[in-house]
């Protein structure tokens, strides 16, 4: 490749994960907690989940901060609710600018490097099991990040530019954790589905230099997150009518463990993080209108930081978003306590 300059070898995962092992209190939290969350998707427990926080991790002190009153939260909660912090480390862009995330730039205001973005991915996740006892949550932008997290995370998201990618299919297939797959931009179901078929079956291919087999992840799911119309628009899919329509479809699919988590920004908020708190409320109406929309949302996912609304790189206001707006928590305090009540 003439306009590639290749800087240097990266540590392969096993190189990384001994240089920063798991410790056997996150194994055995990371084991349990693992339980708890497929328990749920596969239908043998009631509890509701919710993979709240940060758009971007940016920082690690804001960001473990969030964390920890999340765990305080959770132990209030922890009879009807999951809480699954949501650690992204990478940020997909729609035009390739701005903020690309944690692992490519560990201080958004320096320049980038990927060796100890990586480095600290890892650490952040690691700190957030060890001190608050909650596994989080990243999304899957780049497959080949996964082996350096493969012994922490808690749940993995694939977004909707990356849904119809073949790669994250099939690496989806070989995980054990929850794999979340989003609706693409289109809001075209259909392809949603065909990616949880894709990653819910055995698959052979090159991963990393290796040859690998997998055998399927039945915890493969749906992400709700609203779409853009050929007119530019902002549609949300969250709506009663919208869930009727995904469980027919599920159906007919014939897929294991139906199950769909509602994201709550995005399209289906328009990106005003505000109206999080009422989408929120309206699919918990929809739970109890339906017994099948019930058993088919199994959490929702909420963007929410410490303070509301964003701000630009060096904008120095501690723990407000730098990507898209966010719910502040005081907010978010309140919203977890009203799920929980409404359950």
């Amino acid at each position: 490749m003439k306009n590639s300059n290749f800087t240097r070898k990266l540590p392969i995962p096993k190189d990384i994960k001994e240089q920063y092992p798991v410790t056997s209190h996150i194994a055995e939290v990371k084991e349990a907690r693992d339980q708890e969350i497929a328990a749920v998707f596969r239908g043998e427990s009631d509890k509701f989940i919710l993979v709240i926080g940060p758009c971007s991790a940016d920082r690690e002190d804001a960001v473990m901060d969030y964390i920890c009153r999340l765990a305080d939260v959770q132990e209030k909660v922890k009879d009807k609710l999951i809480l699954i912090p949501r650690i992204y480390t990478n940020k997909p862009r729609t035009t390739g600018q701005g903020y690309m995330g944690l692992v490519h730039q560990p201080d958004p205001e320096k320049s980038e490097d990927m060796l100890e973005g990586i480095i600290t991915m890892r650490r952040l996740h690691q700190k957030a099991i060890e001190e608050t006892g909650l596994t989080c949550a990243d999304e899957m932008l780049y497959p080949e990040n996964y082996r350096y997290l493969s012994d922490l995370l808690g749940y993995v998201a694939v977004g909707a530019r990356s849904v119809e990618n073949q790669q994250h299919r099939l690496t989806a297939s070989g995980m054990d954790i929850p794999v979340g797959m989003k609706n693409p931009t289109s809001g075209e179901i259909q392809v949603m589905l065909n990616s949880i078929t894709a990653a819910q079956i055995p698959h052979t291919f090159i991963y990393r230099g290796w040859e690998v087999e997998t055998t399927g992840n039945d915890l493969t799911h749906a992400i709700l997150r609203g779409y853009v119309n050929d007119k530019g628009q902002n549609i949300p899919n969250y709506h009663y009518e919208s869930l009727l329509n995904v469980y027919e479809a599920y159906q007919a699919q014939h897929l294991k463990n139906m199950a769909v988590i509602i994201d709550t920004n995005h399209c289906n908020s328009g990106k005003k993080p505000l109206e999080q708190i009422r989408i929120a409320h309206e699919i918990m109406d929809s739970k109890r209108y339906s017994e099948d929309i019930d058993n088919m949302v199994k959490g929702l996912m909420i963007e929410s930081y410490i303070e509301d609304g964003s701000q630009s790189i060096g904008g120095g206001v501690y723990g407000k978003s730098i990507t898209d707006p966010c719910l502040g928590w005081e907010k978010s305090k309140r919203l977890i306590f009203d799920i929980a009540d409404a359950l």
